[in-house]
């Protein structure tokens, strides 16, 4: 068994663990939007299948292997979009500071205890649903959508925002790639 010289060790360890589950059997598609769609939705739904860990981990740089591929095929894919180094760095840490954030904050909800949970979740159908539109127009003519709101496609979502983005950013042919159909 493997010894860990403490617990900040320990804990770079399990947060290398977490992207190595999501990048299990992933393979780049010759599309580097799709590339990045689809490293970025495993790994939402691998840190979200140990949300603990991830409110611990999504903070720290683990300098392991399966951080280095992360980062590798993340450079890779912007590459192929045509950003030289320098602008594939920023797009790269935009990308990932909104998938580490999102990842923390959507783990951190899932440890609150289950009232707390159902209380937050229930919100828009219930105190938001019921502001006056006198006061607040745009909360009441929301409300009615607000309260569905699925959490993976709300994840999706803002992933495809950031990529239409991207996208909208990248040098030459690269940014006239086709969105996914919903």
């Amino acid at each position: 068994s493997r010894h860990f010289r403490d617990k900040d060790d320990l804990l770079l360890a399990v947060a290398d663990h977490l992207l190595e589950e999501g990048l299990e059997g992933f393979q780049p598609s010759d599309d580097w939007r799709q590339t990045l769609r689809g490293l970025f939705i495993r790994m939402h739904k691998a840190y979200l299948s140990h949300p603990r860990a991830t409110v611990l981990a999504t903070v720290r740089v683990t300098r392991r292997p399966a951080e280095m591929r992360m980062i590798e095929l993340t450079l890779a894919a912007l590459s192929d979009a045509g950003f030289p180094p320098e602008q594939a760095v920023r797009h790269y840490r935009a990308l990932v500071d909104f998938l580490l954030a999102r990842s923390c904050m959507d783990a951190t909800h899932r440890t609150l205890d289950a009232h707390t949970r159902r209380g937050d979740e229930s919100a828009w159908s219930g105190e938001y649903a019921a502001v006056p539109a006198e006061t607040h127009p745009h909360i009441a003519a929301a409300a009615p959508y607000s309260a569905s709101v699925d959490d993976d496609a709300d994840f999706e979502f803002a992933l495809d925002l950031m990529l239409d983005a991207i996208a909208a950013h990248a040098p030459g042919k690269a940014g006239k790639t086709e969105r996914p159909k919903d």
